[in-house]
């Protein structure tokens, strides 16, 4: 009796350890994924819903760090890779997504930054060009690789050209956890508060 007490003792244990799945908005999202082979740990997730111009932009943002991180200097200042997940609740043109991105990364860029990164936001933009329309369940990963840069990915795929300047990469990161983000509640869920 004790062996069999003490093997199911092990095997809820191994279990517990197992990693889970995060469920929002009916979407399955990764508690741990790989990037550049460093294991990521999700940091915190949430749901971004707003109306541009008479169309809905509505995703799952899901932000991955190597450790853990509950401040947003905490995250920029965190060293390896990082990546920040999107995953579509709803179909978007890629056009309607590419205005969310230029409307909301102003807010929280200086007149200097938008100079230095001129020629990386200018290439960005033209991406969304390259991107058909995305559907429900769709994931465009933005992640930043130590000694590589910036890229884009649309379904695991990347498209375009990689960016250098780790700036370009915070930059992104402000829309959801910068001075002015796009929603103080979702700042808070990727920062692991809720």
């Amino acid at each position: 009796m004790k062996l069999l007490i003490s093997a199911w003792f092990c095997l809820a244990l191994l279990f517990s350890n197992v990693s889970q799945a995060v469920e929002i908005a009916d979407f399955h999202i990764d508690d741990t994924i790989r990037v550049s082979n460093t294991a990521l740990k999700l940091n915190g997730a949430g749901i971004r819903k707003k109306t541009f111009y008479n169309v809905t932009v509505a995703y799952v943002v899901a932000l991955y760090l190597a450790e853990k991180e509950n401040t947003a200097e905490g995250v920029f200042n965190a060293s390896g890779p990082k990546q920040i997940n999107l995953t579509m609740i709803e179909p978007i043109s890629s056009r309607t997504l590419r205005q969310a991105f230029k409307d909301v990364d102003k807010k929280n860029t200086s007149a200097a930054e938008r100079v230095r990164l001129g020629d990386q936001f200018r290439q960005f933009d033209q991406l969304f060009f390259t991107i058909p329309e995305l559907k429900e369940g769709d994931v465009i990963s933005i992640e930043w690789i130590p000694d590589s840069g910036t890229a884009m990915l649309v379904n695991g795929e990347k498209i375009g050209e990689t960016f250098p300047d780790q700036l370009f990469f915070h930059v992104l990161l402000r829309i959801w956890l910068g001075e002015k983000p796009v929603n103080g509640d979702l700042k808070k869920q990727l920062l692991g508060g809720g």
